[in-house]
């Protein structure tokens, strides 16, 4: 499984929560370069539209999949992060099954990913940091707060394969280059 963190947007030039922005132009001008440099097959999109315009950019026909949604930040989406209260944060990043936010946990997210890599085998799947963090977290068998120790740059693949217990991690943060 392949996955690609999509294309900048704004929230992520802007240090905020994730909302269902567009892509910036440059990111996918960025993307379109990298047409035609990924495994054929099966593809797949978180429903965001950045990444959706990704898909499209790197001319992929992916499916969208709710499992590959970000986390639902609830009432923190598109929120800067220096603007959350720091209690209120350090919860959330201490605690996986805390949602201060009203949206979703990040052990619920992380029970969404796993669920839907285990039934996949093989493709290429486009979306969000959050998403590709808990698909490595569930293949090295960690609490989804090691996450949080994963740098994963807009566009950057992470590798994962398929073995007869679970899955192996072929490579993390890789950047694609022509």
């Amino acid at each position: 499984m392949l996955f690609v963190r999509h294309a900048t947007s704004p929230a992520m030039r802007e240090a905020r929560f994730p909302a269902d922005d567009d892509a910036d132009a440059a990111g996918l001008a960025r993307a379109r370069t990298l047409a035609g440099t990924l495994p054929d097959g099966a593809a797949w999109t978180s429903p965001a539209r950045a990444a959706r315009q990704t898909c499209a950019a790197l001319g992929l026909t992916a499916r969208p999949v709710a499992a590959l949604a970000e986390a639902d930040h609830g009432r923190w989406a598109g929120v800067r992060y220096a603007e959350i209260e720091p209690g209120e944060l350090a919860g959330w990043l201490s605690d996986p099954d805390a949602a201060p936010h009203g949206g979703e946990s990040r052990h619920d997210l992380a029970a969404r990913v796993a669920a839907w890599l285990d039934g996949r085998p093989s493709g290429v799947a486009v979306c969000d940091a959050g998403v590709i963090r808990a698909a490595l977290c569930h293949a090295l068998g960690l609490d989804i707060t090691a996450a949080d120790r994963v740098d994963l740059a807009p566009l950057s693949t992470t590798g994962l394969a398929a073995a007869r217990d679970g899955w192996r991690v072929a490579h993390v943060n890789r950047k694609v280059v022509l």
